[in-house]
């Protein structure tokens, strides 16, 4: 039976062995593509697929601004040894600068250099995540250890501005822009734990509603970037000094490893 160049590009593609060793597979396992990948396992050829089921739990962060658009990349790997290395940082540069200039799209997973670089590092390495965001004033912050990114998207305001709301982004990790942003599911959710903790410690019926009310409004602000104190003067909150500059936020994005 002859084999399809597409059936064997297909399993070069999944393992990262050579098209060679990948036609003997499909031709021992008569085109059958599951069974193949069992047959180069067995000869201990598919070193990517026995990669690829371990955890990705290290990896860094990347980003890369180019006007009034940037992208950001969560790159994940086994150790931290490897997230330090040249190769992982020179891969997950090629990769944001590949979405910026949209070779690559924010849902692609499914990266040639990153199968490339599995079996050359002997790791497994995954795209956890990539975001574009685009405006006029863009700001940008990635922690000394790469483990933290932000982008931040101004209304107004400068680029200076835009990374001080970044790097405040990354120390405190707000859920939304503005307390009326937090969802509804997520405040029944912790009312239910407020009003047994509530009961617990014995509250009066009649004080308790009252209570809630103030523990509702404290987390929608504790959660919310504008109503947080600003990491370099928290006299000041966030939504204190846009208004200064005569800015508000558009959007942000943030990726932790």
């Amino acid at each position: 039976m002859a084999i399809s160049i597409e059936l064997i590009k297909k399993l070069r593609e999944a393992t990262g062995v050579s098209m060679t060793a990948c036609k003997a597979a499909l031709e021992e396992s008569n085109s059958d593509f599951e069974a193949a990948i069992d047959v180069l396992r067995k000869k201990g050829e598919a070193k990517a697929i026995d990669r690829a089921a371990r955890g990705t739990s290290q990896g860094a962060v990347f980003v890369k601004v180019d006007g009034k658009k940037a992208g950001m990349l969560l790159l994940g790997c086994e150790t931290d040894f490897v997230a330090r290395g040249d190769d992982y940082i020179a891969l997950g540069n090629a990769i944001v600068e590949k979405l910026v200039n949209g070779s690559v799209k924010t849902e692609d997973r499914e990266i040639s250099e990153v199968k490339d670089a599995v079996l050359k590092l002997g790791e497994n390495i995954q795209v956890s995540n990539m975001a574009l965001v685009e405006g006029d004033v863009i700001g940008d912050y990635v922690h000394s250890n790469k483990k933290i990114g932000v982008l931040v998207s101004l209304i107004g305001g400068t680029v200076e501005l835009a990374r001080d709301v970044a790097m405040h982004v990354a120390a405190t990790n707000p859920a939304v822009v503005s307390p009326e942003e937090i969802s509804a599911d997520l405040v029944v959710h912790e009312k239910s734990i407020w009003s047994e903790q509530l009961k617990a410690e014995g509250k009066p019926a009649d004080i308790v509603e009252k209570i809630m009310i103030g523990k509702e409004k404290k987390f929608r602000e504790e959660n919310a970037l504008v109503k947080q104190a600003f990491v370099k003067n928290p006299d000041q909150t966030i939504e204190q000094l846009l208004k200064d500059a005569g800015a508000t936020i558009k959007t942000f994005v943030r990726f932790a490893v």
